[in-house]
């Protein structure tokens, strides 16, 4: 009787640690912000664990929207707390009626042009839909960013990532670059 309860007991204990390995493997799987490279506008590789330590505020852009004034309040504020480890990170998309149509090119020359924009803009990328970016696929998806679900409902969705690359919340594209929320985030 007391050699079938050892027996049950290393089988529990075995049991246990087989569970405790295979959820720490599940948890190094799961990925986090920079865990994610991007392509700049220009084609260059950016990787995003370059960002380490900096508030960043990832926004989806588009040209030819309602929103798109608020490209200057974006430069303002990144001007504003640049030097405060804080980043923008614009990446245009033609998720919604195509007001993002032009070509990296375009939108660059669209942003300096218009805006004076010097925040990183990358490569245009799908938000939504089939061929969702896997970035937006982990700022949208609560399973793989371990804070909240959102869809992206339209141009200038705002997502703010703390300085350990966490998800901490998202704003819809009405909210402006310079709402409570976004200040009192940056001057925590």
């Amino acid at each position: 009787m007391l050699v079938n309860k050892i027996k049950d007991m290393k089988r529990t204990i075995v049991l246990l640690a087989l569970l405790f390995i295979a959820m720490s493997l599940n948890v190094q799987q799961s990925k986090s912000f920079y865990d994610y490279k991007v392509k700049d506008i220009n084609g260059a590789v950016f990787d995003l664990s370059s960002l380490r330590g900096k508030k960043v505020l990832v926004v989806n852009t588009a040209s030819k929207c309602g929103f798109t004034p608020q490209y200057a309040d974006l430069e303002k504020l990144y001007l504003e707390y640049k030097d405060k480890n804080f980043v923008i990170i614009g990446f245009p998309a033609n998720n919604f009626l195509r007001q993002e149509p032009g070509t990296d090119e375009e939108i660059r020359t669209f942003c300096t042009a218009n805006y004076g924009v010097t925040f990183p803009l990358m490569s245009k990328i799908s938000v939504k839909g089939n061929d969702m970016h896997p970035l937006y696929k982990w700022l949208t998806k609560k399973e793989l960013n371990g804070v909240m679900d959102s869809d992206v409902s339209w141009n200038f969705q705002k997502y703010l990532i703390d300085e350990k690359g966490t998800l901490v919340d998202m704003l819809p594209p009405k909210e402006k670059p310079y709402s409570e929320r976004i200040i009192s985030w940056l001057n925590k």
